[in-house]
């Protein structure tokens, strides 16, 4: 459950049916670019006849392409090859631009193109040793920090040997920390954390939850993301804060939900929940609190889960295949009207006891909100008990779990060894790397800028692991 996507691409494959696809659509852009309408923007030079084949105005259009989209200058057989393409595209249709479309689409299906392809070349500093070399250094650190290719800045960089110099290198990375563009880095890296694309398959039943919609669904990760970006960009906050902060946005189609006043012509505004609301943190958001329920209910069990692998790094088993659910799923049973309750008399079998002892103390702190997160004080009619654990800390409610979450040092240990992951595709990080990037971590604040630079500029996380591929090259699928 806790791994990521960034780390399982590198194992990823495209099928036939895939690559059919891609074709398609590399066709139709292909045919975009070279259109009357936008050739103008991508071609530096006229061909000296629009209905023939002209291989030195094509080299000139397709080489900074190509850079481009292999993120990296083509090699001389790689542009010999397209150009020649090009040529036999243009000689039957009579044109050109048509013989350019052709070669566009096929760099657009080349593995160059479709995959991270990460290549390895000589450590100096570690004789017998291979590290990355410039042009993956730039896609590594665009995709990592930007999520999105290298810009010209980065490649020329590359191209200047600067991002194997340690001191460039830091100041290419400080920059690139400031930018505004940090934040869609950010936000794809959270996205992935906490399992985002579970938002892609979220249903609740409508009789049981009236509040939710389709509007409120798309609502729920962009919330959380705000709230992230905003704490820990914006306002250059402490990471462990995310677990207590009051502050979050909110937008009509969530206020119902919140039971907040918004104005359809407001948008996205801020909001702070009083000290009064137990509301604390992204544990406190619908967001969080509906992704890990079921559709017709809350669930401590899912929310501690998530609680202990995503945002812990504690892995919890998955249970037996044949455990009886009856007595949890029972939510009418007067008998047992809390999920406590109903918790108790589910755990009684030892089987199950052992992995509810981990997830359902910290999940139960958080039942006063239901399967979409509307805040609720009874289930039943029976009013409902918010004591919870998280190790030895002892709380009551929302506030206290994210109080408990901001102390623990498990959560700023799990996130740095996220980033190690995240930035260099290899799960499990080795524990020694994690700990010392925690703890300079740590030394800066807790800040998310601070993380990501220690770990693009730690030498250790540019080397090429010995064990594993007999090549020297790492494939991944371009996020």
């Amino acid at each position: 459950m806790g791994d990521l996507i960034a780390s399982g691409s590198s194992e990823s494959a495209i099928s036939p049916a895939g690559l059919e696809q891609f074709d398609a659509m590399a066709r139709v852009i292909a045919a975009q670019v070279f259109d009357a309408s936008h050739r103008g923007q991508f071609t530096d030079c006229q061909p000296a006849d629009p209905a023939a084949a002209d291989p030195a105005c094509a080299s000139k259009i397709l080489a900074p392409l190509g850079r481009y989209l292999f993120r990296r200058p083509l090699t001389a057989e790689e542009q010999a090859f397209y150009v020649k393409l090009a040529g036999s595209g243009a000689g039957p249709t009579k044109s050109f631009y048509k013989g350019m479309e052709l070669a566009l689409a096929a760099m657009l299906t080349s593995p160059s193109f479709l995959y991270i392809v990460e290549t390895a070349e000589p450590d100096p500093a570690n004789p017998g040793e291979l590290r990355l070399d410039n042009y993956s250094r730039a896609t590594r650190l665009a995709m990592t920090l930007w999520d999105t290719t290298p810009n010209d800045a980065l490649l020329d960089a590359a191209a200047a040997g600067a991002l194997t110099d340690q001191a460039k290198l830091e100041a290419v990375v400080g920059r690139m920390t400031q930018s505004p563009r940090m934040e869609a880095g950010v936000r794809a890296f959270f996205a992935d954390m906490l399992k985002f694309e579970k938002f892609d398959e979220m249903a609740k039943d409508p009789v049981i939850y009236p509040y939710f919609n389709q509007d409120v669904l798309k609502a729920l990760p962009e919330q959380m993301l705000r709230t992230i970006s905003d704490h820990l960009l914006t306002r250059n906050g402490d990471y462990r804060d995310l677990f207590t902060t009051r502050r979050t946005f909110m937008t009509r189609a969530l206020g119902g939900l919140y039971q907040v006043p918004v104005s359809v012509s407001e948008g996205w505004v801020p909001y702070e929940f009083s000290p009064a609301d137990d509301r604390a943190g992204l544990l406190g958001q619908a967001g969080f609190l509906a992704l890990y329920s079921h559709s017709g209910r809350s669930s401590p069990t899912l929310r501690g889960r998530a609680i202990r692998e995503l945002m812990m790094c504690q892995p919890v088993p998955n249970p037996p295949g044949n455990v009886n659910f009856t007595a949890v799923q029972e939510t009418g049973n007067k008998a047992m009207p809390t999920a406590r309750i109903r918790l108790s008399a589910h755990n009684s079998d030892p089987v199950c006891a052992g992995c509810h002892r981990i997830t359902d103390p910290p999940g139960l702190a958080l039942e006063k909100f239901d399967g979409i997160g509307k805040y609720r004080t009874a289930e039943n009619d029976a009013p409902i008990d918010v004591a919870g654990t998280l190790g030895k800390a002892k709380f009551n409610g929302g506030l206290g779990l994210g109080q408990a979450m901001n102390a623990s040092g498990a959560t700023t240990q799990c996130v740095a060894s996220r980033a190690l992951e995240y930035a260099t595709g290899r799960p499990a990080p080795e524990e020694g790397l994690v700990k010392a990037t925690e703890q300079a971590f740590a030394a800066k604040g807790y800040g998310i800028r601070s993380l990501f630079f220690q770990v693009l500029t730690s030498p250790q996380n540019w080397r090429v692991p010995k064990a594993g591929p007999l090549t020297a090259t790492h494939v991944s699928l371009n996020r």
